[in-house]
């Protein structure tokens, strides 16, 4: 949703009605995750994807069907559907999508969602009552709910079947029934994960490159005037040229966060590490070799550092594939923290 919101601006600001296409359910081998979306205007225009082009024909002709009418349609596509192997849902997989107009007040309130820098839980109704079908309640981290046009006890409800998703270990992204309002599809959105690199090396330059492919946001940390360079840099979200301990009193370190020291250099990288130790960073990590990593746990741990903390820092760093290299070992890294980003409960 967050790649689809830019456009769908520039659309909305244009005078142009959007439609929203979401894939609220998924059997066998889906196309697409649950979740993925595709935006539609009434003259063609397009953004995203919802089954990488098995079903967006007949997607596409509901669309125009909803913003023609303002009322949502849910379909369905699957195997036993001899229209969908029609339209060429071959993968042998089933979705549901779920289509709405998506109107100002609705970009609103994500554009607010996203701006608390917080993850956070949307909640749309997908089967109840008429006039609150294709409703949405935001339910942010910290408890503080954004738009819907739900009562306070139908917000009470979402907000506790949103509360045994979380505690019960089901899947982030689902359809759940909502006692005395209907059928929700819930869906966690995360924030954007960062990558923050301490230590301009050589090592970096490829390791930024590989982080902002996969969606990462980079800071790069070096006070060393030569490493720490917006021209050797070129893109990346900040680069500091201080002490860390300066330079994390700008950075907001949260759990989509990841932390990977590069300098070898104790008096850059054992800062750094005491400040990411003590955060929520989702990911630590420090270049060097078994005998390095020792002395470095050695010096922390004198200078107080628990050793619950010490064995929190992934070293050495990266998956071993076998690599020398500095884009090999970049490689090792990125594939490390998006192991760890893909298994974590963020």
């Amino acid at each position: 949703m967050r790649e689809l919101l830019e456009q769908i601006e520039t659309w909305i600001d244009s005078g142009q009605s959007v439609a929203l296409a979401t894939v609220i359910k998924t059997w066998g081998s889906s196309p697409r995750q649950v979740g993925a979306g595709m935006a539609l205007t009434a003259d063609g225009g397009m953004a995203g994807s919802i089954s990488g082009g098995c079903v967006e024909g007949a997607v596409i002709d509901a669309s125009l069907e909803v913003l023609k009418s303002g009322k949502t349609s849910r379909l369905h596509f699957g195997v036993a559907d001899s229209e969908a192997w029609e339209i060429g849902l071959a993968c042998g997989g089933e979705i549901e999508v779920f289509v709405r107009v998506f109107s100002r007040a609705q970009l609103e309130v994500w554009k607010s969602a996203f701006q608390t820098g917080q993850a956070f839980w949307s909640a749309l109704l997908v089967d109840g009552a008429d006039k609150l079908l294709g409703n949405e309640l935001i339910l942010l981290e910290d408890g503080n709910k954004l738009g819907g046009d739900f009562q306070i006890t139908q917000q009470q409800l979402i907000a506790k079947a949103v509360g045994e998703v979380k505690t019960g270990g089901k899947p982030s992204s689902q359809t759940i029934e909502a006692d005395n309002l209907g059928e929700l599809f819930l869906n966690r959105i995360q924030m954007k994960p960062t990558l923050i690199i301490v230590g301009g090396v050589h090592i970096a330059v490829p390791l930024v490159n590989l982080a902002e492919i996969v969606g990462f946001e980079v800071i790069v940390i070096d006070p060393r005037r030569l490493f720490g360079t917006e021209e050797r840099f070129p893109g990346v979200k900040q680069v500091l040229s201080e002490w860390p301990e300066k330079a994390f009193q700008k950075i907001k370190i949260n759990n989509s966060t990841a932390i990977v020291m590069l300098t070898h250099d104790p008096k850059i990288d054992d800062p750094a590490l005491k400040i990411a130790l003590s955060s929520r960073a989702f990911y630590i990590g420090a270049l060097g070799s078994k005998k390095t990593h020792k002395k470095r746990v050695d010096r922390l741990a004198v200078d107080g550092v628990e050793s619950e903390k010490l064995n929190l820092i992934h070293a050495p760093i990266g998956l071993n594939l076998g690599g020398r290299s500095p884009e090999e070992i970049a490689l090792a890294v990125m594939a490390q923290i998006v192991k760890v980003w893909n298994s974590a409960e963020n």
